[in-house]
């Protein structure tokens, strides 16, 4: 064997591990995304934010273990946020007494939250992150930082959904029935 067939040969081998560990990388990311990854969400540090409410006080995450918990981050900014608020309120609503827990989490300014709030009040507990919500959204899987944005935590603590974009009446009853079985 020549230099330059061994040398074609090692760059061959090379180019073929390299495709493999990308086919993999792609792989356990489109599965994370496509089934939630159930990872304690201690690791990204949801348990540990602590937010403004809008009519004053802090809104502290870690008052919400221990239940099933749908987490939305929204801006009064954003059309499609302001558009599915009132179907989390009603879904708020209808499962609060079954266990689940709602909390939206705004990213804007305490004064735009509160006024939009005032038009638009819902029932479940409102914290105001700011513009820093961007920065929290990335850390807990949308790498995008799009708005708006919704994780569904079960009882102990794991991310079993995250969903980038508007969330549909189905999202809502496919996840009450998911954490239900769980």
């Amino acid at each position: 064997m020549t230099d330059q067939t061994f040398s074609a040969a090692r760059r061959g081998v090379l180019l073929a591990a390299g495709a493999c560990a990308l086919v993999a990388g792609a792989g356990a990311a489109w599965w994370s995304r496509r089934f939630g990854a159930a990872v304690p969400p201690e690791s990204a540090g949801l348990w540990s934010l602590q937010s403004e409410r809008p009519d004053g006080g802090k809104l502290p995450m870690a008052d919400f273990r221990g239940r099933a918990l749908l987490v939305n981050f929204w801006a009064p900014w954003c059309p499609p946020c302001v558009e599915e608020l009132p179907m989390i309120d009603a879904f708020f609503r209808q499962h609060g007494p079954n266990g689940w827990q709602v909390v939206g989490l705004a990213v804007d300014k305490p004064a735009a939250v509160q006024k939009f709030l005032d038009k638009t009040p819902v029932g479940f507990p409102v914290g105001i992150l700011g513009l820093a919500g961007l920065s929290v959204v990335k850390e807990l899987g949308n790498q995008a930082g799009g708005l708006p944005f919704t994780l569904v935590l079960d009882a102990a603590g794991h991310v079993v959904e995250r969903k980038i974009g508007q969330i549909t009446p189905q999202d809502l009853q496919r996840w009450a029935a998911q954490i239900r079985a769980s």
